[in-house]
């Protein structure tokens, strides 16, 4: 049986780098769809429900991380964000909207290929929706904390958490291996699954992120716990 094309919506004002773009993904096996401005690539990815969308954070009508916003809770695409401004707020703002990753332009063809790869080969969970109970029963719990890894669910106290993918899979990550300090660079391997992947803010801004939304205060590390000077490990649970 054949797989379905994946998708994706690229929203990208500048024609060079949109056609950059749309040639990379096409020969990567995506059905290309193009969107010079925000509005344009909202009603495409309600139309067209991307696997992926790459968004430009300069666009001419509305701010690319509204743009984020919007599209995160209409989706699960993965989106990565495309900046021409290098400051650290933008980056750290584009991945607290939603977005799984970014680059700054001027970009590498071959890593944007690279990061893009390691997403695909992640689960969705629409496709992981229709699995049986049988196909589903790879739950790991910490205390209160259920991570449904097939059904790709995280509970608190029996509360759904919407997470995004990368948000969960830094849960699963951490649940996998109880006792295990997991370093920044061991994390972006394992999750981003690239050794394009160097920048350990991706890491720091995903789990800010994940433990807001488990409602996880840092100093007490319930679920999460920072290891100064290493990297992540569990929390006592309690």
């Amino acid at each position: 049986m054949v797989d379905e094309q994946r998708c994706a919506v690229i929203v990208e004002d500048d024609g060079d780098v949109r056609a950059l773009l749309s040639e990379l993904l096409r020969q990567s096996g995506f059905d290309v769809v193009e969107a010079v401005t925000g509005s344009a690539g909202l009603d495409a990815v309600g139309t067209r429900e991307p696997d992926l969308v790459t968004l430009d954070l300069n666009l001419p009508d509305l701010d690319g991380m509204e743009v984020c916003r919007r599209i995160r809770e209409v989706s699960d695409a993965y989106i990565v964000m495309l900046t021409g401004r290098p400051d650290e707020i933008d980056r750290l703002l584009g991945l607290e909207t939603g977005a799984d990753d970014y680059l700054t332009k001027p970009f590498s063809p071959r890593e944007l290929r690279a990061r893009v790869g390691a997403m695909m080969r992640r689960p969705r969970r629409r496709a992981a929706e229709g699995a049986t109970d049988e196909q589903s029963a790879v739950v790991l719990r910490h205390g209160d904390l259920h991570v449904d890894v097939e059904g790709r669910v995280a509970k608190v106290a029996e509360n759904e958490i919407e997470l995004t993918r990368t948000e969960f899979d830094l849960l699963a990550t951490l649940l996998s291996a109880p006792r295990r300090v997991w370093s920044r660079d061991m994390l972006l391997r394992t999750v981003w699954g690239t050794d394009w992947v160097n920048d350990g803010h991706l890491v720091e801004v995903h789990m800010g992120n994940l433990r807001r939304k488990l409602g996880d205060d840092p100093r007490s590390g319930k679920y999460i716990r920072t290891v100064r000077g290493v990297g992540y490990r569990l929390g006592t649970g309690e």
